[in-house]
């Protein structure tokens, strides 16, 4: 017999960047996406959320870093650029020009555009600060509420309403227009951005509080909470372990929500005269001050307006993203 004119040659064994490709698509494959990925997922969908965020941080920087941009002292008078006879500034537009690029204010001439740099301090400080301050009241005594029931419940709830149901802005002028003029090592302003920070976020924590509270309530009686139970797990370790987790997402879209909110009621206060003192930079100040030469000069009026409705437009459509974003009952 002749042998075959072919031998049968064995299969050829797959080489190690095949195995690896095998290996890294059935890992692609059952790879699973976190809460986190889902919801950034989600919000890089949405446009206006990312543009409102891409705003409210550059006004963040523009806080931190006002010396520098602002290029000159906000509190510096250039009487020199105003009209003598009428009190207004020489040149066209409020006496834009290139050392002023949203001109001046009437009668002392100082530079518009430095005062809005320095007064996003304010504003954003108060917000933020006072947004913390009603999150860590709000939380806290919410979850404590909605966990522990009945007289701590009832107390808790009552207060609330009491709050919710308090003239706010009444009591804050009331309560900063007797405020001494030192205290607590702050004088001046920083006395009056201290109560304003703690009268808003006191007042404001009643409405994150009845979130929290609510959710609680919904959450104590779930599987994960009951099996933690039957483990031994204290009330304590329930609530900061169990509990606390899940309720991020609702405190970051009422906190998203809540900050708009308290710049414009700071930015009410000054407009009032109860807010920050003269010469300290304030939008709310800049607008009261307007009201005099909204005829003859309407750009001291348009300037800081527009920089409040920005800023409160770009906290709103980050938080709608952000709320959106976090939704468990989204799409995906």
């Amino acid at each position: 017999m002749t042998a075959p004119l072919h031998e049968p040659t064995a299969e050829a064994a797959p080489s190690a960047a095949e195995e690896a490709a095998v290996q890294g698509a059935g890992t692609k494959a059952v790879q699973g996406r976190s809460l986190g990925r889902i919801a950034w997922e989600r919000l890089k969908r949405d446009k206006l959320a990312l543009t409102g965020g891409v705003v409210v941080l550059l006004l963040i920087l523009v806080a931190i870093f006002a010396p520098l941009l602002a290029g000159q002292d906000p509190d510096a008078y250039h009487e020199n650029l105003i009209d003598p006879l009428f009190g207004t500034p020489t040149g066209s537009l409020g006496g834009i020009s290139g050392d002023h690029l949203l001109g001046v204010e009437p009668v002392n001439g100082r530079d518009i555009f430095a005062r809005i740099i320095y007064g996003s301090r304010i504003s954003l400080l108060v917000g933020f600060l006072s947004a913390l301050v009603a999150v860590v009241l709000g939380t806290v005594l919410g979850i404590l509420a909605g966990f522990f029931g009945g007289w701590v419940d009832a107390v808790v709830s009552r207060v609330m309403d009491g709050l919710l149901a308090f003239p706010q802005l009444l009591f804050i002028i009331a309560l900063v227009s007797v405020m001494p003029n030192n205290m607590l090592g702050l004088s001046g302003t920083g006395v009056r951005v201290f109560v304003m920070i703690l009268v808003i976020g006191f007042f404001g924590w009643p409405y994150i509080g009845r979130v929290v509270r609510g959710q609680t309530l919904s959450m104590r009686e779930r599987e994960y909470v009951e099996a933690a139970r039957s483990l031994g797990a204290g009330r304590f370790y329930i609530l900061f372990k169990e509990l606390l987790p899940n309720l991020v997402a609702p405190i970051i879209v009422y906190t998203t929500m809540m900050i708009p909110t308290n710049i414009l009621t700071e930015a009410a206060l000054s407009f009032l005269g109860v807010g920050v003192k003269p010469p300290t930079s304030s939008w709310g100040q800049m607008l009261s001050t307007a009201i005099d030469y909204y005829e003859s000069d309407p750009m001291f009026m348009v300037v800081p307006g527009v920089a409040i409705f920005i800023t409160v437009l770009a906290f709103n459509l980050f938080g709608d993203g952000v709320r959106d974003a976090l939704d468990p009952k989204g799409s995906r």
